[in-house]
């Protein structure tokens, strides 16, 4: 355990925060695993409408610094070129 007050006062703003992270975290996993099945199941509308939101979250997370910028943008632009492939194709 900490000592100092400073130390003390900074683990008791960590734990609320690591809480919000883990669920954004969480949520962003969720989303992808049903993106992604939507996307192996040839589903195309379902799945735009939902990278649409994907994306959105993608770029939230992004701004409250829970995942980094490049990350977000990694995710979301191959998830645009499987989507887009998956369409040409079909």
């Amino acid at each position: 355990m900490p000592i100092k007050h400073a130390a003390l006062k900074q683990m008791r703003k960590d734990r609320p925060r690591q809480q919000r992270n883990q669920a954004v975290r969480s949520e962003l996993k969720t989303l992808t695993k049903r993106l992604i099945d939507l996307l192996q199941t040839q589903k195309l509308e379902e799945a735009k409408t939902l990278l649409q939101l994907v994306s959105k979250k993608y770029d939230r997370a992004a701004s409250a610094h829970v995942i980094h910028r490049n990350t977000a943008a990694r995710h979301k632009s191959r998830f645009a070129r499987k989507l887009y492939s998956l369409k040409s194709s079909t």
